[in-house]
């Protein structure tokens, strides 16, 4: 069956958001490529661009928790209005830093570092808004919407990407980005307004307390936080892609690594139709983020591009399929009033995993060697999510509600 786009049809504010959101996820891939590229173009040291990842996680640790809260206190349209606009003004500043004679490294991360914490109150506004614009029937289509949007996105983004930088420069990528968000802020600006949250009495860090209390007391939630957590941190093999590459062609080869995953994400999303059949959905999970971590065990024995890239292709469409679980436990099982606030931990759970997962690559395939790193990685993957499996067992039994039962 293919991906259900009812919604898009249905609900013209939830059309006016996805559309909006899809260009600006593509700029924002765009410079996904281009600030580690300029920052290597730059200083030439690998450990630099690195570092980039380590910066951006400060951030979402501090601003995951507290933009969550605030999303559930304020106009959500109007908060992400003024997130667009300051994410805008940051893509600007790397612009201008970019046609600068001498364009200032510490700038890209003290900008790069702002970025992720405006996002910190972006993501969870958006989310938060979704849930409030359609029907609690249509959550599932919306899941696989979005994992639509985000999976076009990261295969187009980074090839554009490279397009844009080899045609124009850091600038002309920079440039596109910026364009991009301008485009989301006037499909936002374009919505009808949304009710206000329930007025709260208490303070920003109580709601923040009470919304961690909440997710803490819900062995679904807890579970799919651990499992993607788990999942990434030992399994996670980007940042060895240039590594792989230069066997394999340097970076002709490196494009199709980076892509391959996202392209399995689509295919799984495009045929997603499935997903709303099943209700057995934290067992779901667990078999998917399982399947995973196998089939980067199968990356890390690859002897052959073309091995790599339908391993990567196959644990990109099982994690894509353990998002689509994980989104509809989610909206399944957290009320409107703290969807904010567990929308932030939610953004923790799935770009923290990552984040580690390549400094744990990394430091193993320097101690080791790249081959040691990604297979070992994915067969200690496999053994932690069925030890995390067996500790949680009420997420290994949570049942939802299939869409021909509900």
């Amino acid at each position: 069956m293919f991906i259900n786009i009812s919604p898009l049809k249905q609900y013209r504010d939830f059309r006016l958001l996805f559309f909006g959101q899809m260009i600006s996820f593509l700029g924002s891939m765009v410079s996904y490529v281009a600030i580690p590229y300029q920052v290597y173009e730059l200083t030439k040291d690998n450990w630099l661009v690195g570092l980039l990842g380590l910066v951006q996680l400060g951030p979402v640790l501090i601003f995951g928790i507290l933009g969550g809260t605030y999303a559930d206190r304020l106009d959500r349209r109007k908060l992400l209005l003024v997130s667009e606009f300051l994410l805008s003004l940051m893509i600007l500043g790397l612009t201008l830093n970019a046609w600068s004679d001498k364009p200032s490294v510490p700038l890209i991360f003290i900008l790069v570092a702002l970025f992720q914490s405006i996002m910190g109150f972006h993501r969870p506004a958006m989310d938060a808004l979704t849930q409030k614009i359609v029907d609690k029937k249509d959550y599932a289509a919306v899941g696989a919407l979005g994992s639509f949007r985000y999976s076009a996105g990261a295969i187009v983004g980074p090839a554009l990407g490279g397009i844009l930088i080899a045609s124009f420069g850091i600038k002309g990528a920079y440039l596109f980005d910026f364009i991009s968000f301008v485009a989301a802020f006037v499909a936002l600006y374009l919505m009808s307004k949304i009710p206000n949250p329930e007025k709260r009495d208490n303070s920003p860090w109580t709601d923040a307390k009470e919304g961690l209390k909440y997710a803490v007391s819900k062995p679904e939630l807890i579970g799919t936080y651990l499992i993607d957590i788990v999942a990434m941190a030992f399994a996670f093999p980007v940042a060895l892609f240039p590594s792989m590459s230069e066997q394999w062609g340097g970076a002709s080869a490196a494009g199709f690594l980076f892509s391959a995953m996202a392209v399995g994400s689509l295919v799984m999303t495009v045929f997603s139709g499935w997903t709303s059949k099943v209700s057995r959905h934290g067992r779901a999970v667990v078999i998917a983020a399982t399947l995973w971590a196998v089939f980067i065990i199968g990356v890390g024995y690859a002897q052959h591009l073309w091995v790599a890239l339908v391993f990567l292709g196959l644990a990109g469409a099982a994690d894509m399929m353990s998002g689509l679980f994980r989104g509809i436990i989610w909206n399944e099982t957290v009320p409107n009033e703290l969807r904010g606030r567990l929308s932030g931990i939610e953004m923790i759970s799935y770009m923290s995993g990552p984040l580690i997962g390549n400094a744990r690559a990394g430091w193993m395939a320097a101690k080791v060697s790249v081959p040691f790193s990604i297979s070992v990685g994915g067969a200690i993957c496999a053994v932690a999510v069925i030890v995390t499996a067996f500790c949680l067992p009420k997420f290994w039994r949570y049942h939802g509600h299939a869409s021909h039962t509900s």
